[in-house]
């Protein structure tokens, strides 16, 4: 009995003890049931119904397959966000991303006095090293910043173009952005005078490679304009400017609302420039052409500070002196005022006159009336200055009582006819006029500005010339084609000689170089390859190398005889597409060859079945293997064997980077022999 007593305490802890654990349990149990339930419905308020929860005690397991890796994540983070993000299991996966959408490659190219920079993602098949050491040279040696990143993604179509022109862009500008993207460029940059940017304009929006987006914007200083001058006009010719110059776009937009105004109609053509006498300028023009437009007509006009304003015949005296004295009080300080009402006339008085034609051919005529012998040598000398290698034929003769000034005009009048490329000045006692055609677009309102430099603002001047597109310097130069027909034609007839089992041009050599740089030197970034070639006579290797010297001897000829060479690639082909049978002297002659050739933007060219081969502007080298005696070698390519243009490139450098950055099919037009190095060019 007593032993029964001493056991009860145990028995009460025994079953205090299971009743705990079963609460306990119980507990956990609902703590496990709550996390689960609260968790599932926070996963299926928030849109991820396929994700299902699983409870293994105070753990919480999430499944299910995941639509990305974006998803997953979020996912995991709404079920740390009702329980403790400790107790969330992972075991979720990723759905395998078919037809995933690629990044954009794109790069961005600055370029500045301290160097390059590189900013952008590329495919990971580029090669970086040769990549770098590419915009290297293109930028001339300069410093660059590799800030790129790499994607395991395609190459898009058109990324190989826009890296080509890219280099390109870079090779011929030296401040710029590039921006580079998939068929697209984007240049931005500083030009550091108009006519350099007329000049980078051309040369980037030529040889474009079909299908790429191009986009050019160059900014240059604005130009410093003398006489910085304005000169509106209002008779029966019609209303509107001869010559605008203005100093801010303010300015502009002002005095081109005042010509409106006065009743000028259609576009306007304003310079915006350096050189303006006054900040005021565009108010004191704007109220000249509102004084002129209140007279009802005559001529207005502004050089520099003296303003000049010549009403028309006829006016009333008391209209006249209350617009002039308005306008003279009106104008700034700095602005000097002269007016003045001719009298009405029936017509010009006297035969005096002096006229100037300029023939397409470049003839010049000089006839009618100068003041002494010694005017009319000046006169002749003069316009033999002007047109240099022109022929000028004199008609004039000497005659007295010529009005003052009269040889000063003449010599104006000379000098505007210079400004043309065909048309006619005349000059009489109290007009000038001007008719023809220019290659400048600003033709008109630099010949105007000419002459109110000349003769002063009071000057009555007739300006009417029209731009001619055949005569602009810029827009006449010829084509990558035309540039390697003339070289064709100059090597068909004289060739490239060599001596004898070297790479050293001969003496009768030097006068082809010269007519070969004299093309080059008007064709400018030419994408141009200069191929050695050999016979099959003397060892494999041997040939190899002496046909890669000779191409570099070339390209060095031209180097130093100025010719811009950057855009040129020297390459020695060996023995390789022999154009003849070189088991036969005149063969292997005709095989011994250096070739001028543009380059292919993309991939090789077809095989060489005869009906696609790159057209060659061929030039021969010397025999090669064992020397043969003799002084040269005669070495031409026999006529009608020339091959025929390949593709042209933007540039060869360009070529050369992406090609080592891609799998893609080199741009030689022929492979080269395994176990050489394509040697480059140090420009």
């Amino acid at each position: 009995m007593r032993l029964s007593r001493q056991l009860l305490p145990l028995i009460a802890f025994l079953v205090a003890a299971l009743i705990s654990l079963g609460a306990a349990q119980l507990a956990a149990k609902a703590v496990e049931e709550n996390s689960v339930e609260a968790v599932e419905a926070e996963l299926h308020d928030e849109g991820y119904d396929w994700a299902s929860v699983i409870g293994d005690g105070l753990q919480v397991i999430i499944e299910g397959q995941a639509p990305s890796e974006a998803a997953r994540f979020r996912a995991k983070s709404v079920a740390g966000s009702i329980v403790d993000a400790s107790r969330v299991i992972d075991s979720m996966q990723v759905v395998a991303g078919e037809g995933m959408t690629p990044p954009e490659f794109a790069i961005e190219i600055l370029q500045g006095e301290s160097g390059v920079s590189l900013i952008g993602l590329i495919p990971a098949a580029t090669d970086r090293e040769a990549f770098l050491a590419q915009i290297r040279r293109a930028s001339g040696g300069a410093e660059v910043a590799d800030l790129l990143d790499v994607a395991d993604y395609p190459v898009p179509d058109g990324w190989r173009a826009a890296l080509t022109y890219a280099s390109r862009a870079l090779q011929l500008l030296e401040r710029s952005k590039i921006s580079v993207s998939a068929g697209e460029v984007q240049v931005t940059a500083i030009s550091d005078s108009a006519e350099e940017k007329a000049e980078l304009e051309a040369e980037l929006r030529r040889n474009l490679p079909e299908g790429l987006r191009v986009d050019v914007k160059i900014s240059a200083p604005r130009p410093v304009i003398t006489p910085f001058a304005v000169r509106f006009v209002m008779d029966e010719e019609g209303t509107g400017f001869e010559t605008c110059a203005a100093d801010t776009e303010a300015a502009r937009a002002r005095i081109f609302a005042a010509a409106r105004a006065a009743g000028a109609e259609g576009e306007f053509d304003c310079t915006l420039g350096l050189g303006t006498p006054s900040r005021d300028w565009g108010e004191a023009v704007a109220r000249g052409i509102v004084a002129l437009g209140e007279l009802g007509g005559g001529a207005i006009t502004f050089s520099d500070a003296d303003v000049s304003l010549v009403a028309l015949p006829g006016l009333a005296q008391t209209t006249f002196d209350n617009v002039v004295g308005e306008l003279e009080n009106a104008l700034p300080d700095v602005f000097s005022l002269t007016a003045e009402l001719p009298e009405e006339v029936q017509g010009l008085t006297g035969p005096v006159q002096f006229t100037g034609t300029l023939s397409p051919e470049g003839a010049v005529q000089l006839r009618g009336r100068v003041e002494s012998d010694l005017m009319n040598d000046i006169a002749r000398d003069f316009a033999r200055a002007r047109f240099l290698g022109g022929q000028v034929t004199m008609g004039t003769r000497v005659a007295e009582g010529l009005p003052p000034g009269w040889s000063n005009r003449v010599l104006a009048g000379i000098e505007a006819l210079a400004e043309l490329g065909s048309g006619v000045v005349v000059v009489e006692p109290d007009r000038i006029s001007v008719r023809g055609k220019t290659g400048r677009e600003d033709g008109e309102a630099a010949i105007t500005r000419l002459l109110i430099d000349k003769l002063g603002p009071a000057a009555e001047i007739d300006v009417a010339v029209e731009y001619d597109e055949a005569l602009d310097p810029i827009a006449a130069l010829p084509s990558p084609e035309e540039c390697v027909e003339h070289i064709r034609t100059v090597t068909a007839a004289a060739k490239i000689l060599f001596e004898p089992g070297s790479a050293n041009l001969t003496a009768e050599t030097g006068p082809v170089v010269d007519q070969i740089a004299e093309i080059l030197r008007a064709c400018p970034d030419l994408p141009l390859e200069i191929a050695g070639y050999t016979d099959s006579q003397g060892r494999e290797e041997m040939n190899l190398r002496l046909s890669q010297d000779r191409a570099e001897a070339v390209l060095s000829a031209l180097r130093a005889r100025r010719v811009p060479v950057s855009a040129f690639d020297a390459l020695g082909y060996g023995e390789l597409d022999p154009i003849a049978d070189n088991e036969t002297e005149e063969g292997r002659e005709a095989n011994r060859r250096i070739e001028f050739r543009l380059m292919a933007p993309e991939g090789p060219p077809p095989p060489p079945d005869g009906s696609e081969e790159p057209v060659p502007a061929s030039a021969e080298g010397a025999e090669e293997g064992e020397p043969a005696a003799g002084a040269g070698e005669d070495v031409a390519a026999p006529e009608g064997e020339a091959e025929e243009p390949a593709e042209e490139v933007a540039t060869d450098e360009g070529a050369d980077f992406v090609n080592a950055m891609e799998t893609a099919p080199e741009k030689r037009p022929r492979p080269r022999p395994e176990g050489l190095e394509a040697p480059g060019t140090d420009e």
